[in-house]
């Protein structure tokens, strides 16, 4: 599909409002998401598994309808993937599950023994889905400066209200969680979660996700320019995004391929998901900003659809962290051409 068509085209329920103006717009996302879990719409084809391609239009599509609503489920997906790929527990029929495993500085959750089995103590921030998982894989500090992952039942887990303060994303539910003494089950041995190859498949599913947001992004401006006699400038900055959106498609298409050629390569994966982050988080940025410049103000105020869908991007992007990933890509290239003996 070319992109400039692409562009033109059991939970822990949460208490409705009671204000009389009508469901909120995370209310909406979330009943969304439980109704697409008990539907069978995410049970996607594992990475790796011969269909990584499909799995990734399913999370980019998502994404172009609204990126919290991806945001979630592409939690939810990523937890199922690791389970098969790790082992635990079975997820049940109308379990949601989310991905718990941010680090940021000054936040410690620690994994204890006791009583033959394992408790969590501490706060884990930007946990997705905080009020509306059943489950979730929890990363944790272990002993030895080693972190695990473990399965929780996320009734043991507290919420924090107030620790997510932007507007972009505000529908993911994404919050400070706390857990005193909750029960964990061990998936995988410390370290396993980031050692497997993956860990790398959903980073580069992530993208999928970006991707699917700048297409949302995007759309007015296509079809400002779709339209007759259209400003030469308008059309300037249209073509801009649609090189770096097909770039962006291409690269997701050719990594999905290898992936399901190699899928068991740790190595390769974590150069190509790299390769295709970068790509897809600058051809991401640039939807942004030529869309913004090109658009002026009129759409931010008066178009809600394309105002969330900015500020939702803006802020899951910030998933990327610029110069730092790419002096990581640039690290792991260099590696890659000393294995291959090309001393240029």
């Amino acid at each position: 599909m070319a992109t400039s068509q692409a562009v033109g085209e059991n939970t822990r329920a949460r208490t409705p409002p009671a204000d009389g103006h009508g469901e909120r717009h995370g209310d909406r996302v979330a009943a969304r998401l439980v109704a697409e879990v008990a539907a069978g719409g995410l049970d996607l084809p594992l990475p790796g598994g011969g269909a990584t391609w499909s799995r990734w239009e399913r999370l980019r599509d998502l994404a172009g309808e609204d990126l919290s609503l991806a945001r979630l489920a592409e939690g939810h997906t990523d937890a199922l993937a690791i389970l098969a790929e790790l082992g635990g527990p079975t997820a049940e029929p109308g379990d949601v599950w989310g991905v718990w495993a941010a680090h940021p500085p000054g936040a410690t959750l620690t994994a204890r023994e006791a009583g033959g089995g394992w408790r969590l103590y501490g706060a884990k921030p930007f946990c997705s889905g905080a009020d509306l998982c059943t489950h979730a894989l929890v990363s944790a500090d272990v002993a030895d400066g080693q972190r695990g992952l473990f399965a929780v039942d996320a009734a043991g887990a507290t919420t924090l209200p107030g620790t997510w303060a932007a507007a972009g994303m505000e529908a993911s539910a994404t919050l400070t969680v706390r857990f005193d003494g909750a029960p964990a089950e061990p998936v995988g041995g410390p370290g396993d979660y980031l050692r497997r190859p993956g860990f790398h498949h959903g980073g580069a599913g992530v993208a999928a996700c970006w991707y699917g947001g700048a297409l949302s992004v995007a759309r007015p401006l296509a079809d400002r320019a779709a339209r007759r006699g259209a400003d030469p400038h308008l059309l300037s900055a249209f073509g801009a995004v649609d090189r770096d959106l097909y770039v962006a498609e291409s690269v997701l298409r050719r990594a999905a391929r290898e992936i399901d050629d190699h899928p068991r390569d740790g190595d390769r994966a974590a150069l190509l998901a790299a390769r295709v982050r970068a790509v897809v988080a600058g051809a991401c940025a640039t939807a942004l900003h030529r869309t913004e410049e090109a658009l002026g103000a009129g759409p931010l105020a008066g178009d809600p659809v394309y105002a969330r869908a900015t500020a939702d991007l803006a802020v899951y992007l910030r998933q990327y962290h610029a110069d730092r990933d790419l002096a990581g890509l640039g690290a792991l290239a260099a590696h890659h051409r000393e294995g291959d003996g090309d001393d240029r």
